[in-house]
């Protein structure tokens, strides 16, 4: 043997020996990670969380990749052909690593097609890194540890185990991942509804997601979907002449994709968000050991939410906010511009916070010219309230903040008065303009006189006051914190009963009040005492002034507070997620309702009873222009000089709360008439509950009633509506000076219909009206056995006829 031929086999001894090693140390993960049998046995890829309603319509997802798993049998058999055809002929013969597709790829240098099986791509998808990577060495053996992982797959996994995994981590595209997700963005179906040519589509999209995405590139789709059919024709799943047919018909796309703008409830899911992040951080997967991930670990969110009461609360919202900013824009001071008199250093934060002026610092720009472009009209889109929400127009940068911060925002929450389940939320006009959420427990306002019926049932529960309880609409003085209200304009110096004194939103009869319940500041301390135990959270100081409502506090916390009336005297959580589940359908967490007795029934009806004086002959009388009907207590509230309005109103079944206001407090009504709460947020409230009782699919009755308890004996006396009609309280202006309410000239019939927010058909409506489904016992506590205090009984109020009937 020659010296050269030794050397050869020496030198191929120690390529082999090589190698073998190379393939050791890449099984044991001495090139980088490798799966253990434990996770090849439970393979897991990123999963989008999923968030639901109260029906299982999927309301939105919470993702990095946007990835929904689903099973073998609910994939179309037209994207399996499909798959096998184009990516891997030989799938079914090999056991992970195709031989001949491997010489293939060697011989030709991969010109005449690449060797990755299916079963490799799955690996890829699954368990290695470095995708991307140019680097030839790593490149190599990352193909190394792929071929070891799919041989591995082949061992634990049938061949149709393998073909969903693949599909199911396989992209697609616009952030897209799965099979599931790819069919539901582009063609609107679930996969097991895919035709031929639309498997085709999508499968044709794996050889290259944004160069074969048919939103992006059509054309190219389109040929690379008749070169899949092509493939199918080859491996005899469908016919020549069925493909010749399929060919000359264009790609017929229906796409629509989820992201946090679009889906059912954006603000709502926001705000679910973020107590899903808190969720997170406080449980562990027990797979990982870690805390659970929302965008990653595939979570599964039903709530509350119901998908037509949303919407319903987005068009009532949309329509009236759209009306009264035709209002506002009329108004001199903002049709000058001279609103934002003195208030230019806003203007200067918003610019700087802008992206336009982030990004022209990092392009180098001086501040100097920074701020002169923002003086320069340049074209651009900007919100509208029209069928888009939006229109072109061409404004200086600068006008347009002006224009965006003199939008009039809103906010709006419906639940269930007993169980506290969250129906609707809308917490602003348009979330993709507008992200600030004004319903949440951080977003307070001042809330006027919706303050009011809380303080009359701390007079009712603790101070023996009763409906018919005299009081006088005076100034009040509380020693050294001063005189309330501010000034005398809004009394009229009348002795009254209380009733009449909410319905009307008398300022000096309820400071008389809180007066009756401790005087200086004894009578606030016990209020704010009482609010702590209405469940606001918020911090209140103890000013006689809170008594109408120079507090800030969250919508959500007002709502709750109210509960606590139709609730008959049990105050309830507002409660918007209903169960948590993991990836594979086990329950995580369950909740249920938390309600507290806060007053008794007596003082609740009684609240109640009041609360229905508003809204026949009171600062709520409006109300009865919107088409409802029914049983409806509720309160309007209006703060100093029009800055916010409110109204919270409740039926036997339904409660709900309306804010509105500009975000800049300065920005307002000058005009009592247009900027009190049953001008600007009573509306929105009747826009909902019309639609809403009426709608068939609900389990609304218009007929439901209060009601009364059994110790109750006497009636309200409203004769004081003929024998003392004052005028209304300071609806106005219910912190400061005050001034009669004045229905002014809101027309329900000028309101134009605006398109709700939400991208969401809404079924049809059946023709039997769905039943109400009481609370079951194991949801519920069960109620105390003894009998309410009864040492000052509160009678049921006999209402009037509506004005008019």
């Amino acid at each position: 043997m020659t010296k050269s031929v030794r050397i050869f086999w020496k030198l191929f001894l120690y390529g082999i020996v090589g190698v073998l090693l190379f393939l050791v140390a890449a099984n044991f993960g001495l090139l980088g990670k490798m799966p253990s049998i434990a996770e090849l046995e439970n393979p897991s890829a990123s999963l989008a969380s999923q968030v639901y309603a109260d029906d299982g319509t999927l309301m939105g997802k919470y993702y990095l990749q946007d990835r929904v798993n689903v099973n073998y049998k609910d994939i179309s058999q037209h994207v399996i052909h499909a798959l096998v055809a184009t990516e891997d002929e030989r799938f079914y013969d090999h056991a992970g690593v195709d031989g001949k597709a491997l010489a293939r790829a060697f011989v030709f240098l991969g010109s005449e097609g690449g060797a990755s099986t299916i079963t490799m791509q799955t690996a890829k998808n699954l368990f290695t890194e470095n995708w991307g990577t140019k680097n030839i060495l790593l490149r190599s053996i990352q193909k190394v540890k792929e071929c070891i992982i799919a041989i591995k797959l082949e061992k634990n996994f049938t061949k149709e185990e393998i073909i969903t995994l693949y599909l199911n981590t396989a992209a697609f595209g616009d952030n897209v991942y799965g099979i599931r997700n790819a069919a539901k963005t582009f063609f609107q179906k679930e996969p097991d509804r895919l035709n031929i040519e639309e498997a085709a589509v999508i499968i044709g999209m794996l050889k290259g997601a944004t160069l074969y995405n048919p939103r992006r590139n059509p054309k190219l789709a389109l040929d690379r979907r008749n070169t899949v059919l092509d493939q199918m024709v080859r491996n005899s799943f469908l016919p020549e002449a069925e493909a010749d047919k399929l060919k000359a018909v264009p790609i017929q796309l229906n796409y629509k994709k989820l992201d946090e703008t679009t889906g059912l409830g954006p603000y709502f899911r926001m705000v679910l968000g973020e107590e899903m992040k808190r969720w997170c951080k406080e449980h562990k997967n027990p797979n990982t050991g870690e805390n659970y991930d929302l965008y990653r670990d595939g979570l599964k969110i039903y709530t509350t939410i119901n998908p037509r009461m949303q919407l319903y609360a987005e068009e009532a919202v949309g329509k009236h906010m759209a009306y009264m900013q035709t209002l506002l824009n009329q108004q001199s001071d903002i049709k000058t511009g001279s609103v934002w008199k003195g208030f230019e250093s806003i203007l200067t934060t918003a610019m700087k916070a802008s992206e336009r002026w982030k990004n022209g610092l990092k392009d180098g720009i001086n501040e100097k010219d920074l701020k002169a472009s923002f003086l320069q009209p340049v074209p651009m889109k900007i919100f509208a309230w029209n069928k888009d929400r939006s229109t072109d127009t061409v404004m200086t940068p600068m006008d347009s903040i002006k224009y965006h911060r003199q939008m009039l925002q809103a906010g709006f929450l419906a639940m269930d008065p007993v169980t506290g389940e969250v129906k609707a939320w809308v917490g602003g006009i348009d979330f993709k303009n507008f992200k600030y959420d004004h319903v949440n427990l951080n977003t307070k306002r001042q809330v006027g006189s919706t303050i009011k019926p809380l303080l009359y049932s701390l007079a009712i529960e603790d101070a023996g006051f009763t409906p018919n309880t005299p009081v006088v609409d005076v100034q009040q003085t509380f020693g050294t914190l001063g005189q309330v209200p501010a000034t005398t304009t809004s009394c009229s110096g009348a002795t009254m009963p209380m009733a009449q004194a909410l319905a009307q939103s008398r300022n000096c009869a309820t400071a008389y009040i809180l007066k009756q319940i401790g005087d200086g500041n004894q009578g606030a301390k016990r209020f704010v005492d009482f609010l702590q135990k209405c469940s606001v959270q918020t911090k209140v100081e103890p000013y006689p002034s809170i008594s109408l409502g120079s507090c800030e506090i969250s919508l959500q916390e007002m709502v709750q507070a109210y509960s606590m009336f139709p609730g008959r005297g049990f105050n309830v959580k507002p409660m918007y997620i209903s169960r948590i589940e993991d990836r594979n359908g086990n329950v995580l967490e369950n909740y249920r309702p938390q309600r507290a007795e806060v007053i008794n029934e007596v003082t609740a009806y009684s609240i109640v009873s009041m609360m229905q004086g508003v809204m026949q002959f009171g600062t709520g009388r409006r109300i009865w222009s919107y088409d409802v009907t029914g049983e409806v207590a509720g309160k309007t509230g209006t703060t100093n000089s029009n800055s916010d309005a409110w109204f919270i109103g409740y039926t036997p079944q339904l409660i709900g709360g309306v804010w509105t206001g500009c975000d800049d407090r300065f920005i307002r009504f000058k005009s009592t008439n247009l900027g009190q709460g049953s001008s600007v947020a009573l509306p929105i409230w009747a826009y909902f509950y019309a639609k809403t009782s009426r709608d068939k699919n609900l389990p609304y009755d218009t007929k439901s009633v209060f009601m009364k308890p059994e110790v109750m004996q006497n009636d309200i006396n409203y004769d004081w509506m003929n024998s003392n009609p004052i005028p209304m309280g300071a609806e106005g202006d219910d912190i400061g000076n005050g001034t009669a309410e004045d229905f002014g000239d809101i027309i329900p019939e000028k309101a134009p219909e605006i398109a709700p927010e939400s991208e969401f058909v809404v079924p049809e409506t059946s023709t039997e009206k769905k039943p109400v489904i009481p609370p079951t016992n194991n949801n519920l506590p069960a109620k105390p056995a003894e009998q309410p205090k009864t040492q000052n009984p509160a009678p049921k109020a006999v209402l009037p006829k509506k004005p008019g009937t």
